[in-house]
């Protein structure tokens, strides 16, 4: 049974969702924009049998405090603070990271700072390369060169309803197999006064990202952490280019490009877990009672 539960982190309330017994291996779950914890729903039900999974949601997304910009510091390092503050406040010693897009800079960060607590990493259209930041990105990369009101209004569209369906049916196979209440939720959230400015906030400091690349991939190098590429190679704004080069740095990957888009989980949620179970099974070694 999936509980959902909030923590009190510097004053913010920070939802997350847990499922499975402490005693077995924990997943944690680090969703992408402009989602929450939602979209990790049914992949929680299918694990919690064998997993202890934490799913939490970003200050700003999903059912956790939405502070103003003025009130938060909407950056990926902030972000990526919140984070660790929660595995700390409901005590995680030991997990693997399934990191998705935003949860991918800001897993890494937590990885690169803690490696030996890092199990494993899963790794769904999240970057730490170059390759794969192409045309969609180039609005944002003009957005952190100058941050221009006129820069900015180039990005309103990636807050707007039609955006936000379009993440979710761009590169499927069967548009009509993706549930409406995917983007429905998540533009409730978007749609909340001040959230395109938390938003915006955050497209700005992505561009913090690239710079520490070459760090997470000494992290790759030195720690080695078994990994799982589970990867929508139709998806536009992460495509399979970006999927690749892990393998220059991992020596113990499993690697699959999946024929659909950006939330590879919704066309493709039981492969992923039937991949999940299968490769932390191989992987990991009973955790010490």
């Amino acid at each position: 049974m999936t509980t959902f539960r909030t923590v009190s982190i510097d004053g913010l309330d920070i939802f997350y969702r847990e499922a499975g017994s402490r005693e077995n291996p924990t997943i944690l779950l680090l969703h992408g924009f402009p989602t929450s914890s939602h979209m990790f729903r049914d992949l929680i039900s299918a694990l919690a049998d064998q997993f202890h999974l934490v799913a939490p949601d970003y200050p700003g997304y999903g059912n956790s405090s939405m502070p103003t910009v003025n009130e938060f510091n909407y950056t990926f390092d902030h972000l990526a603070e919140t984070v660790d503050k929660l595995i700390t406040a409901i005590d995680l010693k030991k997990y693997s990271f399934y990191v998705m897009d935003y949860g991918a800079p800001i897993g890494y960060r937590i990885a690169a700072k803690y490696p030996d607590r890092v199990q494993a990493l899963i790794i769904q259209n999240g970057n730490a390369y170059e390759e794969g930041l192409g045309e969609f990105w180039e609005p944002i990369k003009a957005y952190w060169q100058d941050r221009s009101p006129e820069n900015a209004d180039k990005l309103k569209y990636l807050v707007t309803l039609e955006t936000t369906k379009w993440q979710y049916t761009n590169g499927v196979r069967n548009p009509e197999a993706i549930s409406p209440d995917n983007w429905n939720m998540d533009q409730r959230f978007l749609d909340r006064p001040g959230n395109d400015e938390i938003q915006l906030a955050l497209f700005y400091s992505y561009g913090t990202n690239p710079p520490l690349y070459p760090q997470w991939q000494e992290y790759f190098r030195k720690y080695q952490p078994p990994t799982l590429i589970v990867w929508g190679k139709n998806d536009y704004i992460f495509p399979g280019d970006g999927a690749y080069p892990y393998q220059r740095d991992l020596e113990d990957v499993e690697f699959h490009l999946l024929d659909t888009g950006h939330f590879v989980l919704e066309e493709e949620g039981e492969a992923i877990a039937n991949h999940i179970r299968r490769f932390l099974t191989s992987r990991l070694q009973p955790i010490p009672a």
